[in-house]
């Protein structure tokens, strides 16, 4: 399983949700987008948006979410139980 997580440096549902996944033990890969347009572009050509935090697990796009929402999305992909 690979998670990406997409950030913004100062979003506090980013925050909320890397501080979520480390809770958890959830290993992931951080990828601010303010700060590299690379990043910024692959998020909303995965995404179809430009907002954060979004993750990508193994191809599976959440966008523009919150916690709650990350739980249950990681739950159904059984990475939570």
């Amino acid at each position: 399983m690979k998670l990406i997580l997409y950030t913004k440096t100062g979003c506090p549902w980013c925050d909320a949700v890397r501080s979520f996944l480390n809770e958890k033990k959830i290993s992931f890969e951080e990828r601010e987008v303010l700060g590299n347009k690379t990043f910024f572009d692959e998020m909303i050509v995965k995404s179809g948006q430009s907002k954060a935090p979004t993750l990508d697990v193994d191809g599976a796009i959440l966008a523009d979410t919150d916690m709650e929402a990350v739980e249950k999305f990681l739950t159904k992909r059984g990475i939570l139980k």
